[in-house]
């Protein structure tokens, strides 16, 4: 075979052919032996050029399977990553928690997880956008629902008295609403829950948000570690 039809053999294949006429000529070499009665030792020193051969052969095999077997597990983590980021991002939006507007539910720093509903309950704690940037607020009531509160800080809903057992001081500011308020159709009315730091739909300049501009509910702190759990 010529210099250019080499070139074009695989290492494996031409170990194989090798090989294979290694143990034609072991089994000639044998044969003669057998007949001449002499010792294999003296008689075939190509014997061990032959398990040489053999020997490379399983080395190279070895080689390329666990090649396959990397690239192949590899491709696999680098796809179960990716899937895991593009779900974390399309319906599992992570984000850090700035400011005190909703201490002490929420301290800053915090991390947590939200998740994308059809529509949105009181007392839901919901991630918004709002003049390009993430907010947290809690939705105090929707929409067609009457808003109202007391100067003391007391909020009332449809002439309800609002049980808010998450909140540490009532505030009356900053509300510069016509009160009683109706909340408009496709609309939530939010607040904070560090009621006299807060900036939300009590005042006229934010308002209420429209359900479009809701990425989803915080479900779930996970930093730090000693505040991980869900968000009832």
């Amino acid at each position: 075979m010529g210099d250019k039809r080499l070139r074009g053999v695989k290492k494996s294949d031409l170990l194989e052919m090798l090989l294979e006429v290694e143990r034609e000529n072991e089994s000639l070499v044998k044969e003669n032996q057998a007949l001449a009665g002499r010792s294999t030792m003296h008689a075939n020193p190509q014997r061990f050029e032959s398990q040489a051969l053999l020997a490379e052969l399983e080395r190279h095999r070895h080689r390329a399977q666990l090649a396959r077997v990397t690239r192949n597990v590899l491709i696999s983590l680098l796809g179960v990553a990716s899937a895991t980021v593009l779900a974390a991002t399309l319906f599992f939006p992570t984000l850090r928690i700035y400011g005190s507007s909703m201490a002490p539910t929420f301290e800053e720093g915090e991390v947590v997880v939200t998740v994308a509903h059809a529509d949105y309950s009181a007392g839901d704690i919901v991630a918004f956008y709002y003049n390009n940037k993430l907010l947290v607020k809690r939705v105090i009531c929707g929409p067609g629902d009457w808003f109202s509160m007391r100067e003391d800080g007391a909020v009332i809903v449809n002439g309800d008295l609002l049980d808010e057992p998450y909140v540490q001081e009532d505030s009356f500011a900053p509300c510069d609403l016509d009160l009683p308020y109706q909340v408009p159709e496709g609309c939530y009315f939010v607040m904070g829950d560090h009621r006299s730091s807060s900036v939300d739909s009590r005042s006229k300049q934010m308002g209420c948000i429209e359900g479009e501009q809701i990425v989803g509910r915080i479900a779930l702190c996970v930093w730090p570690l000693d505040s991980f759990g869900g968000i009832a």
